[in-house]
C-alpha cells in the first residue's frame, strides 16, 4: 500500500457515460439467473419475478420518500404485488385483475389512519407503484403460461436486450439528433433507429425460428418491444427528474438500482403478451 494517500484509478466510464465493465458483467449474471429458471422450472422463474418486483417495489418507494416526501403504503403494497404475480400462474389474467383491485382497496383502508394530510397523494402513488411494477411484470409472468413459455419469455428479454445494445452502439457512435433532451440527454434517433434494426431482427429470428410465426409476425413483435423499452426508459427518467435523483437505488454496480433495469423490462412485457398471444397459438 503506497504511503502517497492516493487512490487507484477509478473504473473506467464509456463513452456513453457509465461503468460498462460492471454493467455488463451484472446483465450477463442476471441473464444467466433468468435462464437457468426458465429452463429448469417455470415456477422458478416465477420466483425470479417476485423477488425482483419486491426489491424494485422497496426501491421505487424510497425513491418516492425521498425526493417528493410521498409514503407509499409499503406493506399492503408488496403483500398485494406478490399476490398479483403468484395468481397470475393458475388464474391468468382475472387472478391479476382480482389481486390489484384488492390491494388498492386495502391501500385505500390501510392509509386512513395517517388521517387526511396527504391522503390522495400517498394513496393515487401507493396504487400506482402496485401497476407500474407488479402489474406489468405479471404480464412476463403471463408469458411463460404456454407450453413453449420458456421461449417466448426468451424472445420477450431478447428483444428488450438487442434494443438497448442496439441503442447504445447507435447512440455512441452514430448519435447526433437529441431524442428527447429535456428528459434524457443521451438518447439520440440515431441510437432509436440501431435499436428498431437490432430489435425486430431479433423478432424475426425468435418470434420465426423459435415460435413459429411469420417473419412479419417479427417484424412487428422486434418493433412493438423497441417503442415500448424506449417509452419505458423515457418514463423513468422522467420521474427521477421530477424527483431530483439520478438513481432509483444503488444495489448493481454500473446500473443503480434493480428499478433503474427494471425500466424498459415492465412495459415490454405488456407490449410482448399482448404481440405473441396475437400472433402465436
Amino acid at each position: 500500500m503506497s504511503g502517497s494517500g492516493e487512490q487507484g484509478p477509478a473504473p473506467k466510464a464509456s463513452r456513453a457515460g457509465r461503468d460498462l465493465r460492471s454493467a455488463i458483467g451484472v446483465a450477463l449474471v442476471l441473464l444467466a439467473v433468468i435462464g437457468v429458471s426458465l429452463f429448469t422450472d417455470r415456477h422458478l422463474f416465477i420466483g425470479v419475478v417476485a423477488i425482483a418486483v419486491a426489491v424494485s417495489t422497496v426501491e421505487l418507494a424510497g425513491a418516492l420518500k425521498r425526493g417528493a416526501g410521498i409514503t407509499v403504503a409499503l406493506v399492503p403494497v408488496l403483500a398485494g404485488g406478490q399476490a398479483v404475480l403468484w395468481l397470475a400462474w393458475p388464474h391468468g389474467r382475472d387472478g391479476v385483475l382480482t389481486a390489484f383491485a384488492v390491494t388498492a382497496l386495502v391501500t385505500m383502508l390501510w392509509r386512513l389512519k395517517d388521517g387526511a394530510d396527504g391522503y390522495l397523494r400517498d394513496v393515487t402513488a401507493s396504487v400506482f407503484t402496485v401497476v407500474y411494477v407488479a402489474v406489468f411484470a405479471s404480464f412476463a409472468v403471463m408469458l411463460v403460461l404456454p407450453e413453449d413459455g420458456a421461449l417466448r419469455v426468451l424472445a420477450f428479454l431478447l428483444g428488450v436486450v438487442l434494443s438497448d445494445t442496439g441503442g447504445y452502439v447507435a447512440g455512441v457512435f452514430l448519435g447526433k439528433h437529441p431524442m428527447a433532451p429535456r428528459i434524457s440527454p443521451k438518447k439520440s434517433w440515431e441510437g432509436f433507429a440501431g435499436s428498431l434494426v437490432a430489435g425486430m431482427a431479433g423478432g424475426v429470428l425468435t418470434v420465426g425460428a423459435l415460435l413459429g410465426g411469420q417473419w412479419w409476425h417479427g417484424v412487428l413483435f422486434g418493433a412493438a418491444i423497441v417503442v415500448t423499452a424506449t417509452t419505458g426508459d423515457l418514463i423513468e427518467s422522467l420521474i427521477k427528474r421530477d424527483l431530483g435523483i439520478k438513481d432509483m437505488g444503488d444495489l448493481l454496480p454500473g446500473h443503480g438500482g434493480l428499478m433503474d433495469r427494471m425500466d424498459s423490462l415492465l412495459p415490454s412485457a405488456v407490449a410482448g403478451w399482448m404481440m405473441l398471444h396475437l400472433f402465436v397459438p
